[in-house]
């Protein structure tokens, strides 16, 4: 397993949408791994293969408080979004970044898992706002882009800021 890279908003590579996986093999197994590591190691609840840079459909999500509870999502559809909720999110290309965002409280979503098998998984709370969350990444959208203008142009300049002191 290794850490991977993860890309930086405003990246432009951010904005790619996600290609589906067309097949599940040992590179999709050891991106999973290498995902699963990374996220663990940020730390973080949820990774999707965009950021870090594999426009491929791939999610890993562990929203469990012992850190042991790894779901993997490949080639993830929302099926059906039922109710809302408005809850702060953060994101770990956005680091140090929270605001409010509006999402379904409910969700389905069909995905294959790793062995290939076509499953299907209901989610409310914060799983649920984990898996819009990551899905909109395959489809080039980050958290901010949810925000409005002001809010976008006041995150971009204070993620610069932050970049110019850290080098």
């Amino acid at each position: 397993m290794a850490l991977l890279p993860i890309l930086r908003f405003p990246d432009p590579r951010l904005k790619k949408v996600a290609q589906p996986v067309a097949q599940i093999d040992a590179s999709i197994r050891k991106l999973v791994a290498d995902m699963a590591e990374t996220m663990y190691e940020a730390p973080g609840i949820g990774l999707a293969a965009t950021q870090v840079d594999v426009h491929e459909r791939v999610v890993v999500i562990d929203v469990s408080e012992e850190k042991n509870n790894l779901l993997a999502f490949i080639n993830p559809t929302l099926e059906k979004c039922s109710g809302e909720q408005v809850g702060e999110e953060g994101c770990l290309s956005v680091p140090g970044i929270y605001d409010k965002v509006e999402r379904a409280e409910r969700v389905t979503i069909k995905y294959l898992d790793l062995d290939g098998k076509q499953r299907t998984m209901e989610a409310d709370g914060l799983l649920a706002v984990c898996i819009q969350h990551e899905i909109d990444h395959l489809n080039g959208i980050v958290f901010v882009d949810h925000l409005s203008q002001l809010k976008q142009g006041r995150i971009k300049s204070k993620l610069a800021k932050q970049a110019r002191v850290t080098a």
